[in-house]
């Protein structure tokens, strides 16, 4: 009980992150529940995609009402993705939980590298009213690779799909969060659907109660960040969750790497 308390406010934060960002949240996902609900490696993975997927949807209704959504991309970058979610789900069963861990931290690592770089909104103000290419076998391709990192260490990839959709499908920012929600939801269903059959293999079982209440808290940040995504400085918080993403990939790294010469 104490330590689902704790878990409280890192689920708002996933939420808040999606809210803001639109990415973000699921590379908060697995360390909230590793360590401060204290499930296995493989569950909060499972769990991850369970509880992202869950927020992302969430999150797009206010904009599929608005129809803010651009279903060219969502199944340009989405089916693929999906594929790719399948495919590093399905490869998990090889690894430890702690390999996973350790790739989850280099993803962190790579997250923060898009958080801290030259902003997609500066590139988007720089090309308004250019011509913009939109490479269409680029973008499946890195829906099929942002995919497999979402189904091997259990996150929705929304760093990595608002840049791609931005800077190679050109959308605007206005665009891209929205559809990236989308397809976030997409491939965090595909991946959680293989991921019950690598649990039941590994004799785990999920706990419906944490994903239901950090899935609830979640959502209810996510409608807090977009509230306040219109008041806040994107670029500043883009730069300030980078770095918090380098000292908890950090973190991961430091708690996982003697596990595997243990």
């Amino acid at each position: 009980m104490a330590a689902m308390l704790l878990a409280w406010p890192g689920a708002i934060a996933i939420g808040l992150s999606l809210g803001l960002l639109g990415s973000g949240g699921s590379i908060l996902t697995v360390p909230v529940l590793v360590y401060l609900v204290g499930q296995e490696e493989k569950v909060a993975i499972a769990g991850s995609l369970a509880v992202v997927g869950m927020i992302a949807l969430a999150g797009a209704l206010p904009y599929l009402k608005d129809r803010l959504v651009q279903w060219r991309s969502v199944w340009l970058f989405g089916i693929p993705g999906m594929l790719g979610t399948y495919l590093g789900a399905w490869s998990s069963v090889y690894v430890s939980g702690a390999v996973q861990l350790v790739a989850f931290a280099v993803v962190m690592v790579l997250a923060s590298y898009f958080m801290l770089r030259k902003t997609c909104s500066d590139v988007d103000a720089s090309r308004e009213g250019a011509a913009v290419q939109r490479p269409m076998a680029k973008i499946a391709l890195e829906g099929l690779v942002v995919g497999v990192v979402t189904g091997f260490v259990g996150v929705g990839g929304g760093f990595l799909v608002v840049p791609a959709l931005v800077l190679l499908g050109g959308l605007s920012m206005h665009q891209a969060v929205p559809t990236s929600l989308v397809i976030i939801a997409l491939k965090s269903g595909t991946g959680f659907i293989k991921y019950l059959d690598v649990l039941e293999k590994e004799n785990l079982s999920l706990d419906w109660m944490v994903i239901g209440v950090v899935t609830s808290l979640g959502i209810l940040g996510s409608f807090a960040g977009s509230a306040l995504a219109v008041r806040l400085p994107q670029d500043s918080l883009r730069r300030y969750f980078g770095w918090f993403l380098v000292a908890m990939g950090a973190f991961i790294l430091y708690r996982s790497v003697p596990v595997l010469f243990a």
